[in-house]
This record gives structure tokens, C-alpha cells and sequence, in this order.
């Protein structure tokens, strides 16, 4: 059996951009990067490295999550890659891989943080106001299949 999960703590690099598709469903983008540090064996040197990921989260975790995560708060992702495709301006195939979140949370080890749970939405509810909002771009990636968005974490 295949698995595809991927977990990541890292800080996010710019604010999440909350976005709704045509049918009311809200979708969160945002990049987080990971820093990687290394004593060199042979120098005795520190060596860093930094990793760039960028970072989907559908429904109402993408909604929690632009509210919650500006740029600079450090967190830990859990989700699965999807790489997705699409034709760029000058008629090229251009694709990516990104993390399809299932979780999001703030790192704790140098903060601390205020939870409110937010009150339980029925599937009509299309967001602020209801509407749905605009949609510049269709969704980048489907939400995970088998996903409840409807299950109550607590």
C-alpha cells in the first residue's frame, strides 16, 4: 500500500491569501520555509540550508488559517504532496508540487498560543457573508479525497 504524508515545521513566508471557488468553497495559499542547520565534519563549520514549500489548505482549515497564521509564525503542516499541471502564458506545460494540509498548527517550542474553537457551520454556509466570495483562478489541487470537513475535532 502507497502512503503519501508529509509533515514540516517551518515559519510561513507570507500571509495566507484566502480565496473561494465558484461554488462557495474556501481555499487558503501560503508559503512556509524550513530551515535546516549542520555541523560540516570535516570544517567543523555550521552549514544551513532552507527549503521552500508552498501550502494549500481547503474549507474551513484555510479559512482558521488566514485568520490565525500571518508571516513569521511558525508552524507544523501535515498533509499529503499533489503535484498539479496546468499551461502556462506562452502555451508551456508548467507543473508543481505542493502540500495538501490536513492539519495546521502553531509550533509551541518558542510561543504560545489562545485557542477558540469556532462554532460549528452547516454545509450551506458559503463563507464570510454567505456569498462565496471571487474566485481569480480556479482551486490549485482538490480537497483530499474521503476528507470530512464536517467532522467536529473536539
Amino acid at each position: 500500500m502507497a502512503t503519501n504524508t508529509v509533515t514540516i515545521i517551518g515559519n510561513v513566508t507570507r500571509d495566507p491569501e484566502l480565496r473561494f471557488t465558484p461554488s462557495g468553497q474556501a481555499v487558503a495559499n501560503f508559503g512556509v520555509a524550513v530551515n535546516r542547520r549542520w555541523q560540516n565534519r570535516q570544517t567543523n563549520e555550521w552549514e544551513e540550508a532552507t527549503s521552500f514549500f508552498d501550502i494549500v489548505a481547503w474549507a474551513q482549515l484555510g479559512e482558521n488559517v488566514s485568520e490565525s497564521c500571518p508571516k513569521g509564525t511558525r508552524v507544523i503542516v501535515t498533509g499529503r504532496l499533489d503535484q498539479r499541471s496546468w499551461d502556462g502564458p506562452e502555451g508551456d506545460r508548467r507543473s508543481k508540487v505542493e502540500i495538501v494540509a490536513d492539519e495546521i498548527a502553531p509550533s509551541l517550542r518558542w510561543a504560545s498560543a489562545q485557542v477558540t474553537k469556532n462554532e460549528k457551520r452547516s454545509a450551506g454556509d458559503a463563507g464570510p457573508g454567505g456569498g462565496g466570495g471571487s474566485a481569480a483562478a480556479p482551486p490549485p489541487s482538490a480537497p483530499p479525497a474521503g476528507y470530512n470537513y464536517d467532522e467536529e475535532p473536539f
